[in-house]
């Protein structure tokens, strides 16, 4: 078995909050409270959950464009958040990020051959020709003409931009690449080319994914394992297989059940949660999930449910899932 590219191991970051001017920090936002997983050559982990649960905080603190609280990040074997920021740039080419915004993401001063062309800049490894034909080459694997080198941002409709930053996250031959919301922002029709072109660089080139989402119909078709979130926390990380046919966390079958079907005459469990996602400031005590729970005991109000193996490959935080 090959060894993980990329393994978290606790990971928590709390945002620190002041009462009032020149006061010390009093409470804490605990935005990723305690993250552990780790993906494999070729493979794609997709992190799910609703807004605010803290999905694109974890992929800022894998690429270090904030720093943990707690916890560590190792990249290929070595720990990222042992190394002092002034020295990471040997890892920074390791790990690349597409994001969620096709619009904001690119420099509209520079044209598109310039923008996929400067990471080879910065890290000067290659002369002017071999990084022109090194561009070239890259608009052709995402599907862009060579004369689109030339033009600028807003010459590309929104799915063309994103295969540009496609192509600017695989300058420089990454083993690793975060997506948060790549395809959010995309017409449908368009999602399902970025979707398939990501698929095919990925078993072309062997690279891993964390593939950050909020939407199951792209996660089902992209992923092949799926972690999902919760106020901070992972609560059930599975297969996507196994975790589409038996999900053992009643905030999993919530999302599950809430996700549309194209099918009218389809039948599926409703399952609906009561009230508002709860502050990250002041979290329930017990599981963080049973105010909104509809199987909620007595021990999930005390007790805080581990992360525990249910299956084979298949973990779940849940107390009803112990009997």
């Amino acid at each position: 078995m090959s060894a993980p590219v990329l393994e978290v191991e606790d990971l928590k970051k709390h945002f620190g909050l002041k009462k009032k001017l020149f006061l010390r920090e009093t409470q804490a936002i605990k935005a990723v409270d305690g993250v552990s997983f780790s993906i494999g050559p070729g493979e794609t982990l997709c992190l799910v959950g609703e807004s605010g649960c803290g999905k694109s905080t974890v992929g800022r603190l894998i690429l270090r464009l904030i720093e943990p609280t707690s916890g560590t990040v190792k990249l290929d074997g070595e720990d990222m958040t042992a190394v002092a920021t002034s020295d990471l740039r040997p890892f920074r080419r390791k790990v690349q990020m597409i994001f969620q915004d096709p619009y904001a993401s690119l420099n509209p001063r520079l044209n598109a051959g310039t923008i996929v062309a400067e990471p080879l800049e910065n890290y000067g490894e290659l002369s002017r020709s071999q990084r022109e034909a090194r561009v070239e080459a890259l608009f052709g694997k995402v599907g862009l003409r060579p004369d689109a080198m030339r033009k600028f941002p807003f010459e590309f409709s929104g799915g063309q931009r994103q295969r540009l930053g496609i192509a600017r996250a695989l300058a420089l031959s990454p083993s690793l690449i975060v997506a948060d919301e790549p395809v959010s922002a995309l017409d449908v029709s368009v999602q399902a080319q970025v979707l398939n072109l990501l698929m095919d660089l990925q078993e072309e080139m062997g690279l891993a994914y964390l593939f950050i989402s909020h939407d199951l119909g792209v996660v089902e078709h992209i992923g092949h394992r799926i972690a999902v979130m919760y106020l901070g926390r992972i609560v059930e990380i599975a297969g996507k297989e196994e975790l589409f046919r038996e999900p053992r966390h009643p905030y999993t079958r919530a999302l599950i059940a809430a996700a549309p079907v194209p099918d009218p005459r389809a039948k599926r469990e409703r399952i609906v949660l009561e009230g508002d996602v709860p502050s990250p400031v002041n979290p329930p005590s017990g599981c963080t999930f049973h105010t909104r729970c509809p199987f909620a005991f007595a021990r999930c109000r005390v007790e805080t449910p581990v992360l525990t193996q249910r299956a084979s490959g298949h973990w779940a935080s849940c107390h009803l899932e112990e009997g």
